[in-house]
């Protein structure tokens, strides 16, 4: 339906107002070379709803959705079942049109689902306190960086090779106007992680260490003495966690010594969704809580001494002075929080184990009869749910025949890292839940044939 609210005659009683003969007129200004004086070539011309929903379709079916054959695909963004009465509860309109509480304690609803989110991922990152969540996993983890300034008065931060290379551009892109100077490098094939080196590395000029865990290889790691030799230097570790599920399973960063813990939630509850909108995790020990960006929600009474909920900090500069401020993230991604905390809830602890156990079962059964494939190894000595391949050629060629042989067999080392030939060889393999046996056979089966 178009929305057309003025009448021939309103519009021209307003040409008459101004002094205008026409519409034309009101262009008078911009060079007639400048103006369209017809359609624009290549463009199509308007169509009815009908034909432009046909249209889409037909563009949408020469797509290959993510549930429709074997699905390896990770490296970040991982696909798991995700319940439908999550979706259905997040689409009641208590919840959907509630878009941030500017008046906080009038949104009571909103608020405890928020103190709810916090405390879940308190608990799962193995930290004191958590924020009402970020945008995402990487901006997550540039606000965790600054932090680490704030509190140390330093501006040096190490690097893992073994952080998402995304994460690394992100943080690259902001350093370079806050003045940070972040070292950082590629991984390497190799078994083992970086941290050994990175705690060698630390010195008096150095405001926070990063790492990954597991890491974008998939590989596992203690960080245990990485977090006392930070502490030993006055520095801050800093843990990144893209794959929450494997929490249930692993030890939490929080448990070994990690001053600030964030990641990316899309995993639970949130589903692909094309790349975003995701959500952010955000956790810190309480020592730090007031240099945490974002908002945190808490618990009080009321004057009836009734349970309610406040919004107990918001350092942001929407809320306080600029300078006062730890960050200029304007709100949350409240409503991926909703559907993160009804996950985690429909599951409990219990079932997020069980899940877990799942996904790392699993994962042990494909790399286990991939690795029987002529020529292919598997490089990581521990992982959950994502390890990867070493392959005797290049990994892109050989992702884009198993497409044409409808399975997404991973995501190629040479793609997240164009620019660095020594890991082209290299494929990262997710295997989740949502993969059956015959996937796993039917991936190898097909990986064999490709690299015969």
């Amino acid at each position: 339906m178009r929305y057309l609210p003025l009448t021939p005659d309103d519009r021209a009683a307003m040409l008459d107002t101004i002094g205008a003969s026409s519409i034309d007129d009101l262009f008078a200004d911009v060079p007639a070379e400048a103006r369209l004086d017809g359609p624009i070539a290549g463009l199509p011309n308007h169509a009815s709803e009908l034909a432009v929903e046909r249209h889409m379709g037909a563009l949408a079916r020469r797509s290959r959705a993510a549930g429709e054959g074997p699905f390896f695909l990770g490296a970040g963004a991982y696909r798991h079942h995700v319940p439908a009465s999550v979706d259905h509860l997040i689409q009641r309109g208590e919840f959907l049109t509630a878009y941030t509480p500017y008046q906080p304690e009038i949104a009571q609803g909103t608020l405890q689902m928020l103190f709810e989110f916090q405390s879940q991922v308190a608990r799962l990152l193995g930290t004191d306190v958590a924020n009402a969540s970020m945008y995402d996993g990487s901006t997550a983890c540039w606000e965790a960086i600054v932090m680490a300034r704030r509190i140390t008065k330093r501006a040096k931060a190490l690097l893992s090779t073994g952080l998402h290379p995304h994460y690394r551009s992100v943080a690259r892109t902001m350093a370079k106007y806050t003045g940070d100077v972040l070292v950082d490098g590629d991984p390497t094939l190799e078994a083992g992680t970086d941290w050994a080196a990175l705690a060698g590395s630390i010195d008096k000029e150095v405001s926070c260490v990063v790492v990954q865990y597991p890491d974008i290889l998939g590989r596992i790691d203690d960080m245990t003495k990485l977090a006392e030799a930070c502490q030993a230097a006055g520095a801050l570790l800093i843990a990144v966690v893209t794959e929450p599920v494997a929490l249930g399973l692993i030890k939490s960063p929080g448990e070994m010594g990690a001053d600030i813990v964030v990641g990316e939630g899309q995993s639970l509850g949130v589903g692909l969704q094309f790349g975003g909108p995701y959500v952010g995790l955000f956790a810190c020990k309480t020592k730090y809580v007031r240099q945490m960006p974002g908002r945190l929600c808490g618990e009080t009474v009321d004057a009836n001494g009734k349970r309610g909920f406040v919004l107990t900090l918001s350092t942001r500069e929407q809320h306080i002075r600029r300078e006062k401020a730890t960050s200029n993230i304007c709100t949350n991604s409240g409503l991926c929080a909703l559907a993160f905390s009804i996950h985690m809830t429909l599951l409990g602890e219990a079932g997020l184990r069980q899940l877990a156990a799942i996904n790392h079962g699993r994962a042990k059964a494909a790399a286990a009869e991939l690795a029987k494939v002529p020529g292919v190894s598997v490089l990581n000595a521990s992982f959950f749910n994502e390890f990867t391949l070493l392959l005797p050629t290049a990994a892109r060629p050989v992702i884009h025949k198993l497409a044409e042989k409808d399975i997404l067999g991973g995501v190629s080392l040479g793609r997240l890292y164009p620019d660095n030939a020594g890991l082209e060889n290299g494929l990262v393999v997710a295997v989740t839940e949502t993969v059956t046996e015959a996937d796993i056979s039917a991936f190898a089966a097909a990986l064999k044939e490709v690299l015969a």
